[in-house]
């Protein structure tokens, strides 16, 4: 085994952020009972903020980036895990407090990792990541909440994003006439190509009544802010919205209405602490039932050297589908 390796290190001095590669032992990991050979991360926007200043996304300096992991264990601590074994880690504050998959070795808690399904392979899981982890949660929140193929649309909100490209054609793999909405410009064709049965603009804040059209039996949202008050609104009886982002905003305000006289319900999406139970019930459903046929039509490979070149795509939102990042053997 190597004595150094390759890592992606963000580091803050005097309220500047650097961003460069570096050389690491083994002694420079935090703790945890299981070392991971890392064979794929993946770029998402939470990464992405990683490198910029004033974002808060990381908690302490240095830290790698990277909520996503899948790898090989190269050496455990446990008897849960051997030399050899298939694993991925997402959430638990990873790339943000703890170092992240955006370096060649990764070392993490026993309790964090998930075996790899026998269904999906490595290259898949992070085709997946986090994005798609919480896309899965969200799915089967919403059956636990009423979801069904014999009732009506399901709309998914930020459509082109991670998350909502992979709701998107999950829905559609387990039957669901999917609604997708997103502001960009010019891609109704590869939504639909992907799942979606209709594809319209943002929604937005429009009127101040308490009660709006029934539509949806259920939203995805990633979205959040102020428009989150019309989905509400325009919910079926009984209806649910997963609310998993706020790259719309933070707040919103809404009336009892929905809740009273429809039976709203608004779920809370959390990817981070999800139990370990549910966690792994979530990853084989998405090596199963919720993969998509069309999975590997959205992912970019890219190499880890050209990280910085894709993490700006990212932050510029220049990039479409999953980026994923391949290591060397």
């Amino acid at each position: 085994m190597t004595e150094t390796f390759n890592a992606f290190v963000v580091d803050e001095k005097d309220g500047n952020v650097t961003n460069e590669f570096k050389k690491l032992t083994f002694d420079d990991l935090p703790e945890g009972e299981v070392l991971i050979k890392v064979k794929y991360s993946g770029i998402n926007y939470k990464d992405a903020l990683a490198t910029r200043a004033n974002t808060k996304i990381v908690q302490s300096y240095p830290m790698v980036p990277g909520i996503d992991i899948a790898g090989v264990v190269e050496s455990s601590d446990t008897n849960t895990f051997d030399k050899g074994d298939e694993v991925v880690v997402t959430g638990y504050e990873l790339g943000t407090n703890h170092y992240g998959g955006f370096s060649e070795y990764a070392r993490v808690k026993e309790e964090w990792i998930v075996p790899l399904p026998k269904d999906l392979t490595l290259e898949e899981a992070m085709i997946y990541g986090t994005a798609g982890y919480t896309a899965g949660l969200a799915i089967e929140r919403l059956e636990h909440n009423g979801l069904s193929v014999e009732k009506d649309d399901v709309l998914v909100r930020g459509a082109t994003g991670g998350v909502g490209t992979l709701a998107t054609m999950m829905l559609d793999s387990i039957g669901y006439d999917v609604i997708a909405s997103t502001g960009k410009q010019g891609v109704e064709d590869r939504l639909k190509t992907l799942g979606a049965k209709e594809v319209i603009s943002r929604i937005k804040e429009s009127d101040s009544k308490p009660l709006g059209k029934r539509q949806w039996q259920a939203v995805i949202d990633p979205i959040g802010g102020e428009s989150l008050s019309q989905i509400i609104k325009q919910l079926d009886y009984e209806g649910s919205v997963a609310v998993i982002g706020m790259t719309g905003g933070t707040q919103f305000e809404t009336s009892v209405f929905p809740f009273i006289l429809r039976g709203a319900n608004v779920i809370g999406i959390d990817s981070v602490y999800t139990a370990m139970n549910r966690r792994k019930h979530i990853w084989r459903r998405l090596s199963r039932d919720l993969k998509p046929d069309k999975l590997h039509d959205i992912k970019q490979i890219v190499e880890f050297k050209d990280i910085e070149q894709y993490i700006n795509e990212v932050l510029e939102h220049n990039n479409s589908g999953r980026i994923v990042i391949k290591f060397e053997d």
